[in-house]
């Protein structure tokens, strides 16, 4: 009964969602207040009707409900009730469940709030919004529906892909989801503005804090991507450029570019129309790391094997997501276009080239991504586009986003320079200096590379310390709290997420020069030494997990010294129901670098394959991620009124102002 409820549930939400679409959009053409009422009304009656939907369906997971064909593919009665839950989204059909539910909740929330925006722009964001929902509602119900039933149950069912019983697989698919589907109100503000030919200071400052949500929701869920696959699959790499990696990585481009344009509409009134194509761009790029996915066209491990006709479906929605917008922007785009009045050598000279070398790299990894693909659909021929064709394109291109990071926050609006500019460039010349003098000190031959990365370290962190030591610094009339609190809470936030960029890219960095690895066949007693570390191999012993087998070793790590400082045990697994084999990594990890064993094959005779790294600072990579995302909800939600008394020349520039390695601002 409750999977029946379920699906009836899923279709008055279609329904309802349909007439959230359709009528808000005709009572705001003819100012009719009742059929925009209509838009707040079912939006909420939408989000609630997904929200039972999605709970019946869980439900079926957790009570271990194998007459459903969905949680007989994926699902395992000795499976931990975590996995079970999980395992809603471990699939094709719940994650897109997963993506409605996320897509109407936003649109619930909007419903809520906003109460000082007007009704008729309310209602034809709403109507979007709507729109969108209708679209992956028939969607999922049309193709890739969850609740089919199964005409014999079985009395177990095949379980769910052992790599993805995981914790961190319980959470990145919901926080990239949130990121993804939270780029739908960005878009919905864009189509909203295209119908009416109006964008104005205040559509920016309404829609930024959604843009902002979305934004840090996509960097944890990058990250906590990047995580797992750091943990679980055992390679001890973070990030490979995968498709589907790059996936998530180009709307979070394009969201970060989004971010510092609506900066400009909202505190100068230009770049409106660029705006409105970038808010289109950002989702729709979310749309094709959808189309990617689910379409059957990359095999990865991410990507879910669907079959070609979910694949046109999701190629349909993108189609009319993009080219309904762009013709909308083709006729209303033109009404939208300002006057500058402004230098190039302005704070909005800085967030202009911010924004083209974003879109440059968002466009750099398109290229990657596709180009094989439509190589090989033209001549039948295949390659691999990889970290070489990155390390050559995005990486310079990134190298400028950190450069003007440091000199855009303290350029003045309009024309001229502030107080801080001067001596925050000497700063962070003087950190770049002394980078590179310190690593030439160290003498161990590093190329023009990594001196780049090291300098552009020096250059960014001492710049953002001595902009923040200029504006805090106190003085005969004002005391540091008294300067601490003028300070707009969205410049603190732009802070903490530029120093976020720095320490992701002193991990990034540190990771990749003085990392360690050593692959081996070792018998029970043997030693290895690695990064002045002794590891002993003391053997292996049987494991009985919750739903699995394992062989666990047991590795002694000592230092020069002699001395015990940890034991690691590295697991292969096998899962009984679903009769495959995983690599556990067992990882010590610590603020100056992780310790990092797998166990591979063999056997006491011919011994046991061991692989293990040591890898300096890599934690720091997602420590500045949840630094860059933290920044961002203190900009986005804790915003303050500047003072009547606070400087003129104050940062007043909004969260981020200039750029990023791994993009980010």
């Amino acid at each position: 009964m409750i999977v029946e409820f379920g699906h009836f549930a899923l279709i008055t939400a279609f329904i309802l969602s349909f007439a959230q679409g359709v009528l808000p959009l005709a009572g705001a053409s003819r100012g009719n207040i009742a059929l925009m009422m209509v838009a707040p009304a079912a939006a909420i009656s939408v989000a609630l009707a997904v929200t039972l939907s999605f709970l019946a369906l869980v439900w079926s997971f957790v009570t271990s409900d194998f007459s459903l064909a969905l949680v007989a593919n994926h699902s395992h009665s000795t499976k931990p009730l975590i996995y079970k839950i999980s395992g809603t989204w471990g699939n094709h059909e719940g994650s897109l469940l997963l993506w409605i539910l996320i897509l109407a909740v936003y649109g619930g929330v909007m419903a809520f709030g906003s109460r000082a925006m007007p009704m008729a722009l309310k209602a034809r964001i709403l109507a979007v919004q709507g729109l969108v929902s209708t679209g992956f509602l028939a969607f999922s119900l049309f193709t890739s529906n969850p609740f089919l039933r199964l005409s014999s149950a079985p009395l177990d069912g095949k379980g769910l892909n052992p790599i993805l019983q995981d914790p961190g697989l319980a959470i990145h698919p919901p926080m990239l989801y949130l990121g993804y589907v939270g780029l739908s109100m960005a878009f919905a503000f864009a189509v909203a503005a295209l119908i009416t030919g109006d964008v104005d200071r205040m559509w920016a400052k309404w829609m930024r804090p959604w843009v902002m949500a979305a934004w840090c929701a996509l960097t944890c869920g990058i990250a906590l991507g990047s995580w797992w696959a750091y943990y679980e699959l055992g390679w001890g790499g973070w990030w490979f450029w995968d498709p589907v990696e790059n996936a998530s990585l180009m709307p979070w481009l394009a969201a970060t570019a989004l971010i510092h344009s609506s900066i400009v509409v909202e505190k100068r009134g230009q770049l409106k129309s660029w705006t409105v194509l970038l808010a289109i761009m950002a989702f729709s790029l979310s749309l094709v790391g959808t189309f990617i996915v689910r379409s059957g066209l990359l095999t990865s491990v991410h990507s879910f094997a669907s079959d070609p006709a979910r694949g046109v479906f999701v190629l349909v929605i993108l189609l009319f997501a993009v080219g309904i917008p762009l013709s909308l922007y083709a006729w209303r785009g033109p009404q939208l276009i300002t006057t500058a009045d402004f230098t190039l050598t302005s704070r909005e000279g800085a967030l202009i080239a911010n924004n083209m070398l974003l879109v440059v790299a968002t466009a750099i990894v398109l290229l990657g991504t596709f180009y094989p693909l439509a190589l090989e659909l033209i001549t039948g021929a295949r390659i691999t586009v990889g970290p070489p064709y990155f390390n050559a394109t995005f990486n310079p291109v990134m190298a400028l986003l950190v450069t003007v990071m440091t000199i855009g926050p303290v350029m003045a609006w309009r024309r001229g320079n502030t107080a801080r500019l001067k001596p925050v460039i000497i700063c962070a010349a003087c950190g770049a200096i002394l980078s590179c003098l310190a690593v030439l000190s160290i003498g161990s031959g590093f190329g023009i590379g990594p001196m780049v990365a090291l300098s552009l370290i020096g250059w960014l962190g001492i710049g953002i310390s001595a902009d923040i030591w200029l504006q805090l610094k106190p003085s005969k009339s004002s005391s540091l709290i008294s300067r601490a609190k003028r300070i707009p809470r969205d410049v603190i936030g732009m802070w903490v997420a530029h120093l976020g960029i720095v320490v992701f890219m002193i991990g990034a960095v540190g990771d990749n020069l003085l990392n360690s690895e050593q692959v081996v066949r070792a018998k029970p007693g043997d030693v290895i030494k690695i990064a002045n570390r002794s590891v002993t191999f003391s053997g292996v012993k049987q494991v009985q997990g919750p739903n699995y087998q394992a062989l666990a070793a047991q590795l002694e790590y000592r230092d020069e010294q002699g001395r015990l400082f940890a034991v690691l045990t590295p697991e292969k697994r096998i899962y009984n129901a679903e009769r495959q084999t995983t690599n556990e990594a067992a990882i010590r990890p610590t603020l100056l670098g992780d310790d990092y064993a797998v166990l591979g094959d063999g056997d006491a005779k011919i011994g046991y394959t061991l692989r293990l790294y040591y890898k300096p600072l890599i934690s720091w990579i997602w420590g500045g991620a949840v630094l860059m995302a933290l920044g961002g909800l203190i900009a986005a939600f804790g915003r303050q009124r500047v003072t009547k008394s606070q400087p003129t020349n104050a940062v007043t520039a909004g969260p981020l102002s200039s750029a990023s390695k791994v993009g980010t601002r």
